[in-house]
């Protein structure tokens, strides 16, 4: 069974003064919590098992939000990063919750959306040998590592943050590992810029052969979060498809419903909780229709 970690540490800088007294990760993406959508993903790809790193100040307030996640029916641990030391550094701060299994990673501020993404996440969780990273079409690849292709498509270069970039295609924050990472990470040296690099883990596993890269087509939307322009474009983007649809994204307690994780019962209770709200009366709605 694949196990889930997602790493919600950091400082934020880039949203300050928002994130001066909060993380970043807690920070509202319409109308839900930011780490909600990281979490999403990783249910939906059908993983229960889940770890959060977060900073030492900060994780009271995630266990306040998410408690054990008994009621969105996975499993949470908490850990925390005392200082941001790379995105391989959480293999390292998860070896004992991740022990034997494989493992996958999200960041805490990237959300993805579209059509058929269950799917690609579950196949990917399915695989027992290698890495998966999933590859997206960006206008501006030097802000991300980067994936080189061949003339066959196959992934044959990673770089990260390249003046010239080899391709359009930047790897997003969703990573799914087999347990060799564990090794991987804990024998990296740190970067020119003093950080363990999540793509010196990918590279090794192309060395190995054994990294398979999927482009995310154009049905499918990556957002990152990580500055105040890119956090108000998610946020509207999110109500944009909320409120034309009727349909929420992210939503933890429907999501755990539809892959009966909890119960309709359960779900009822949740709603309940949060009579008067949106939100909840979103949760009433799902019950209603199920009826029918």
């Amino acid at each position: 069974m694949f196990k889930g970690i997602i790493l919600a540490g950091g400082a934020g800088t880039r949203l300050h003064p928002l994130t001066r007294s909060t993380s970043k990760q807690l920070l509202p993406v319409y109308n839900k919590p930011m780490i909600y959508y990281p979490l999403s993903s990783l249910m939906l790809a059908g993983i229960r098992d889940i770890l959060i790193i977060t900073t030492p100040q900060d994780q009271a307030s995630f266990e306040r939000l998410l408690a054990d996640g008994r009621e969105f029916g996975v499993r949470l641990q908490y850990a925390t990063q005392p200082s941001p030391d790379g995105l391989a550094q959480a293999f390292i701060i998860g070896r004992e919750f991740v022990g034997t299994s494989p493992v996958a990673l999200a960041l805490g501020d990237n959300i993805f959306y579209g059509a058929g993404l269950p799917d690609t996440l579950q196949s990917a969780a399915a695989r027992e040998e290698g890495a998966t990273v999933f590859g997206y079409q960006v206008r501006d690849p030097q802000r991300y590592g980067v994936v080189e292709f061949d003339a066959a498509g196959r992934a044959i270069g990673l770089e990260e943050k390249p003046a010239h970039p080899k391709s359009s295609f930047a790897v997003t924050g969703l990573y799914f590992f087999d347990n060799q990472v564990l090794d991987i990470a804990s024998r990296l040296t740190p970067s020119a810029r003093g950080e363990l690099e999540i793509t010196d883990v990918n590279l090794e596993y192309l060395r190995r052969g054994q990294l398979r890269v999927e482009r995310l087509g154009r049905g499918v939307a990556w957002l990152d979060t990580g500055t105040h322009e890119s956090l108000v474009q998610a946020s509207n983007f999110i109500q944009a498809v909320e409120e034309r649809q009727g349909l929420m994204v992210g939503c933890l307690e429907e999501i755990a419903y539809r892959m009966r994780y909890i119960t309709g019962a359960e779900l009822g209770q949740l709603a309940r909780a949060m009579h008067g709200s949106s939100y909840g009366e979103y949760l009433f709605r799902i019950l209603d229709e199920e009826d029918r």
